[in-house]
């Protein structure tokens, strides 16, 4: 995935980009073949394949045949726990997630984030303008959405509001993902739809905190200068850190990073917004004084 900011023509390659389990079965594969000590030409030559497929099964692009991966197991030496694991993995990796039914209202982009955030297991937020998706009440989701897609029929924006109200399913799945979400006081404070709508929203934060797989805090005005001042950002983790990917959320649709130095880098800074932040206690006592106010 490139870094740059997706053209239109790029968004639209984004359905076949690297889901999780692909993304884990290529780092998986190059990792046994170095440990194995061959080439890519080399492996390719032992399970009768090109260069060029062994080299496209590790950079993660394209479907992937489960008896070629099986092959390359073999001639790794891959343990008996790995090669069934692997083979697993490559079976899965066309599996489509329930947003494929209604593919016609999902954006491209939104197509890989629903892959990656289903894969996931926890979410780091901050958030500097709106409420993150996972936490919106369906009220405040519809305002959202009225505000900033105005050109489209109120038709395709209800179903958008459907499918966010449908992705909140993980918070509550019987693995459920962790998300750990530090709100801008500017959030709570920037009253969306009206202030029904908003009362209703902040009601709601206060009620996410009694899960035990939801975190929130609150980073007040007088924090002043912080690491993430240019705007909203999600660190999607993965079981595994190698597969953790930053998703932003940009007007034109949105931007992925996964490099290695990206990661630490926002890692880093959320590691911070967390420590600038105001503890989940007292987090929760500036929501309801704002509810009050409102």
């Amino acid at each position: 995935m490139s870094s740059a900011q997706r053209s239109d023509g790029e968004r639209a390659r984004t359905s076949t980009g690297p889901t999780t389990r692909r993304r884990q079965l290529g780092a998986t594969l190059s990792s046994l073949r170095d440990r194995k000590g061959l080439t890519l030409e080399e492996a390719g030559r032992l399970v009768g394949v090109s260069k060029a497929t062994v080299s496209r099964y590790e950079t993660k692009e394209g479907p992937v045949k489960w008896l070629v991966i099986e092959a390359l197991c073999r001639e790794y030496g891959a343990t008996d726990a790995e090669r069934p694991a692997m083979v697993g993995l490559a079976k899965d990796a066309k599996l489509q997630g329930w947003w494929h039914s209604i593919s016609d209202v999902v954006p491209e982009w939104m197509n890989l984030l629903l892959t990656l955030e289903e894969e996931a297991v926890s979410e780091d937020h901050y958030a500097s303008v709106y409420v993150p998706g996972l936490l919106q009440t369906r009220r405040y989701a519809e305002a959202v959405h009225h505000a900033s897609e105005i050109r489209l029929e109120h038709e395709v924006l209800d179903r958008l509001v459907d499918i966010r109200m449908k992705r909140q399913e993980i918070l509550t799945r019987t693995a459920p993902l962790h998300i750990w979400a530090v709100l801008d006081e500017a959030v709570i404070l920037r009253v969306v739809g009206d202030r029904e709508v908003m009362a209703e929203q902040l009601d709601h934060l206060v009620h996410c905190v009694e899960s035990p797989n939801i975190t929130l805090q609150i980073l007040p005005f007088s924090s002043g200068a912080h690491a993430a001042a240019v705007g909203s950002v999600a660190l999607l983790r993965g079981a595994d850190p190698t597969l953790d990917v930053v998703y932003i959320d940009i007007l034109t649709g949105a931007l992925f990073q996964e490099k290695p130095q990206e990661l630490e880098r926002y890692r880093l800074a959320i590691d911070y917004l967390r420590a600038q932040a105001l503890d989940i206690s007292a987090s929760v006592a500036l929501i309801k004084k704002m509810r009050k106010e409102i």
